[in-house]
């Protein structure tokens, strides 16, 4: 169990009634139901912990390390993380984890773990519970990187925080869940993602992340000269551009011709939906095709978290923008369906 910070983790000041963090060892004494488990759980402790506002790729990198240089002795792991930043980094390490054959769970909680009517007891239990899951022929029951939230366990890279005040705050929108949690856990194994038999491959994590990318949103009445100046950025590699619907675009000419101006220069843009659910299909409408004809990548019904922390691995891998852009259309562990 690897603690990184968050809501779970933290207790309320009593003189300015802000959440702050307290000592992990806290939180565990908070928890006794965890000396019932069967199966023996080791701790590992952000000091200080990180609110995950401040989550970054260099925390990302610490991450794996961690898990890397325990993967041998472990049977699973469970990250608590703050909720803000979960979905990016599920994201983020279901790409660096290649081959990864265990379970790496993500959860957290609305309210802290002190609190009278937390969450974060349910989440913390279901979650160790599921990263020691294992399957009739000893292998790990869900062999992939999970969000547990609320009673469901959903793919981490498909996964979006949905509610910044509700239990259930996140939800993958485009993907079944993996598990859903009552009396019993009901695993869904159609949707859960199979590694290749051990003596295929072994973990090869992935530590080198370029983070020259952006976000942006199109919206009516965007400017042509803020355009050109992200697309004119120095250093910058790629793009994420959220359109609207199932992938559109104004038809300003000014803007198709700053995306394949991009696009002619190595950038590599990749067009994602504004809309929680659904697929960018950019043969369906003219202005789509257009974006198509500019260059721009499909996102398909990908995450912005999923694309972005794609993007960084990828641009961590290759030099050239071709087989960034080649990968960016092929699913590498489930993020997106094509």
């Amino acid at each position: 169990m690897i603690y990184t910070g968050g809501t779970i983790g933290m207790n309320r000041n009593p003189r300015t009634g802000a959440l702050e963090p307290f000592d992990f060892g806290h939180l565990l004494s908070r928890v006794p139901e965890l000396e019932q488990f069967p199966t023996e759980i080791a701790t590992y402790q952000f000091n200080p912990p990180i609110d995950s506002s401040d989550m970054s790729p260099a925390l990302w990198t610490q991450l794996a390390h961690i898990i890397a240089d325990n993967y041998q002795q472990y049977d699973g792991f469970v990250i608590l993380h703050g909720t803000d930043t979960m979905a990016y980094t599920a994201s983020a390490l279901s790409f660096m984890l290649e081959n990864l054959t265990k379970p790496v769970i993500l959860t957290g909680s609305q309210l802290p773990i002190g609190q009278l009517r937390t969450d974060g007891k349910e989440n913390l239990i279901t979650s160790i519970e599921i990263a020691a899951a294992k399957r009739q022929d000893g292998t790990a029951r869900v062999p992939e990187v999970g969000i547990y939230f609320n009673g469901h366990l959903m793919r981490g890279n498909r996964t979006t925080k949905q509610s910044a005040d509700e239990f259930n705050a996140f939800e993958s929108f485009n993907y079944p869940h993996l598990a859903d949690a009552g009396v019993e856990i009901t695993y869904h194994e159609e949707f859960i993602h199979r590694p290749q038999p051990a003596h295929h491959a072994s973990l090869t994590p992935q530590f080198i992340l370029d983070n020259n990318v952006i976000i942006f949103s199109l919206f009516p009445g965007i400017r042509e000269d803020l355009i050109r100046h992200i697309i004119a950025t120095p250093n910058l590699r790629a793009i994420v551009m959220r359109t609207f619907g199932s992938g559109n675009a104004p038809q300003s000419p000014w803007l198709l011709s700053a995306l394949r101006e991009g696009t002619r220069r190595g950038k590599v843009i990749v067009n994602i939906s504004q809309c929680m659910q659904g697929c960018v299909q950019m043969g369906r409408y003219d202005t789509g095709y257009q974006l198509q004809e500019a260059g721009v990548v499909s996102g398909y019904d990908g995450t912005v978290e999923a694309a972005v922390t794609k993007l960084m691995y990828l641009q961590g891998k290759y030099d050239d923008p071709g087989l960034v852009r080649k990968f960016m259309r092929q699913s590498i562990c489930g993020e997106v369906s094509l």
